[in-house]
């Protein structure tokens, strides 16, 4: 009957390690992927005032875009440095609306167009969007994995006990994520 005892101890902690152990894996994950949107919110954070100072120079009636794009850079900023994963959704729509505004009336600037510097600025920028963009989707799969292992029964018991919570996901607003209508853009 001891012998039963013990190896009925030995097999719960060892069970308890592999979890405790699993956990952690997906913790670090999550911060791993929260780490990895920084590195490019950064780049991104770098690249922009090279941007808009490109585009001045050029625009100089068209301040009210220049100016949401700043403004937007900056709240995208904050809430990255804050980890307010709800902040930096909305942040991230704004910026992303006022940049497609900026391309939009660059559109009306040949000189701009075809200025090399403002080329490889929106090439750049435009691989960092899509870069974010694979990052963020990285980072909202690796919460649900972590938010569905600390639910599972009896992985829950485990991650209740040592205080693993929920993570939240990247989201986004509605207008997001509705169809661009395409059509309308091209009679603006």
């Amino acid at each position: 009957m001891q012998i039963f005892l013990v190896v009925l101890l030995v097999v719960a902690v060892v069970y308890f390690i592999m979890v405790y152990n699993g956990l952690v894996n997906l913790k670090n994950n999550v911060e791993k992927a929260w780490a990895n949107i920084d590195v490019l919110l950064k780049q991104r954070h770098d690249e922009l005032p090279k941007l808009v100072d490109t585009c001045k120079q050029y625009m100089q009636h068209e301040q009210a875009t220049l100016q949401q794009v700043i403004q937007a850079r900056s709240r995208v900023q904050a809430a990255s440095e804050q980890h307010d994963v709800v902040a930096l959704g909305a942040a991230e729509s704004a910026l992303r609306t006022g940049l497609g505004a900026l391309f939009a009336v660059a559109e009306s600037y040949p000189e701009l167009k075809a200025n090399e510097q403002f080329l490889h600025l929106q090439a750049r920028i435009s691989g960092l969007e899509n870069a974010i963009a694979d990052r963020r989707e990285f980072y909202n799969e690796s919460v649900n994995l972590h938010n569905v292992r600390i639910a599972q029964f009896p992985d829950l018991l485990v991650a209740r006990a040592l205080g693993f919570n929920r993570e939240a996901m990247l989201r986004f607003a509605r207008s997001e994520l509705k169809d661009v209508d395409i059509a309308a853009r091209f009679r603006q």
